[in-house]
């Protein structure tokens, strides 16, 4: 299973504009890709216009074919309530109790 996260920062005063976009616009757009499997929005406790989308995805090529297909097309719908451009990284998922993933270890 593999993750993106993508770093927003909402203009002042807009989180809440953010968040709804992103349940109502991003979540359809996410929810009809193949591999798609949950997205977790965070929101940052001093900083409440700093938002965390963890998107998770099986397999990976889910996640790349979203990214290659959608991701500048949401980023340009997001831009006039975002401070600066979204920033995106790709990591493996290791471990999740929420999706019963165990660590591959080394014998």
């Amino acid at each position: 299973m593999f993750a993106q996260i993508v770093e927003c920062q909402a203009k002042n005063g807009r989180r809440e504009e953010l968040s709804i976009k992103a349940k109502n616009d991003v979540l359809p757009i996410l929810q009809g890709q193949p591999g798609f499997v949950d997205l977790i929005a965070l929101s940052h406790k001093t900083s409440p216009e700093r938002l965390l989308y963890i998107s998770l995805w099986e397999p990976r090529e889910g996640g790349d074919s979203y990214h290659r297909d959608h991701y500048d097309t949401i980023s340009d719908m997001l831009k006039p309530i975002l401070k600066t451009a979204p920033t995106l990284e790709t990591f493996t998922v290791s471990a999740s109790t929420a999706h019963n993933l165990a660590v591959e270890r080394a014998a």
